[in-house]
């Protein structure tokens, strides 16, 4: 199973990599009040990355949900 995510991750940056690669034109970008012109190769750099932080941040909250099991407590009543 370790493999298959391995490649899975490899042949998805790969993928990844060629989107951002062909992709270079400038686009009007425009966020909240703020608007202005980017490479499209930087704003798919930009989104490629905040979608992998948020990942990050998904998976240590949900790690950091899951206590270990409480000690039997009925001995101390």
């Amino acid at each position: 199973m370790r493999i298959v995510k391995q490649v899975s991750l490899v042949v998805l940056g790969i993928l990844l990599t060629v989107i951002i690669l062909q992709n270079t034109a400038p686009v009007r970008v425009q966020f909240l009040w703020i608007s202005g012109q980017m490479a499209t190769i930087l704003l798919l750099f930009l989104t490629a990355v905040g979608g992998f932080a948020m990942g990050v941040i998904v998976t240590l909250l949900i790690k950091g949900k899951k206590h270990p099991p409480a000690k039997n407590q009925d001995r101390h009543q």
